[in-house]
């Protein structure tokens, strides 16, 4: 083989390890960033899968964690029944988890996987260039959103449960004088 012919194919595996790499756990990590505000400009706006439009900013004054997933997804599979039992748990505190779906099979079928796997939460029929416009460029992506709408952690990949509930408890408590303050300012408005 010549030289240059196996220098090029080794260059290539180097390029395509550490691209596989990077879809796994390789995502930049988010921190204090505005995601609500016309300032960031990643907003989300995406229709349920009852048809109903949501948008991000609705969940204001929430602890929000935002995870981007597919039903072909094995690690999403296994993480999705935690996010159920999370929502059960720290959803009458203030906790809303959504998941968008970065699936091409259509509503129906998003709706069956969610049904089975037993989903309470917020699913959104989402598509590759809304992951892309918040890097999510592994599945499962999952945003910790505090309750003033600033991203406080990230993580790509399957993690510990231990540790998306640890990040759950943070966005919990960061943001919630905030919170507090931009839903008074709403009722003197009102």
């Amino acid at each position: 083989m010549p030289t240059w012919l196996s220098s090029s194919l080794r260059c290539w595996s180097i390029i395509t390890f550490s691209l596989a790499l990077a879809a796994c756990d390789g995502a930049p990590k988010f921190r204090s960033t505005d995601i609500t505000g016309a300032e960031y400009g990643k907003s989300l706006e995406l229709p349920d899968t009852s048809g109903r439009v949501r948008r991000l900013e609705d969940f204001r004054g929430k602890a929000v964690l935002l995870n981007f997933w597919a039903t072909w997804c094995g690690p999403c599979k296994v993480e999705m029944p935690w996010f159920v039992e999370m929502q059960k748990q720290y959803g009458p505190q203030g906790l809303q988890i959504i998941g968008v779906a970065l699936d091409d099979s259509g509503k129906e079928a998003i709706q069956k996987f969610a049904k089975e796997m037993g989903v309470n939460y917020t699913i959104l029929q989402g598509h590759d260039a809304v992951g892309d416009a918040y890097g999510a460029v592994g599945l499962p992506t999952t945003y910790f959103i505090d309750r003033g709408g600033k991203i406080i952690d990230s993580d790509s990949g399957l993690v510990s449960r231990s540790e998306i509930e640890e990040n759950v408890k943070k966005a919990l408590s960061d943001g919630k004088a905030e919170a507090e303050t931009a839903r008074s300012k709403t009722k003197i408005a009102s």
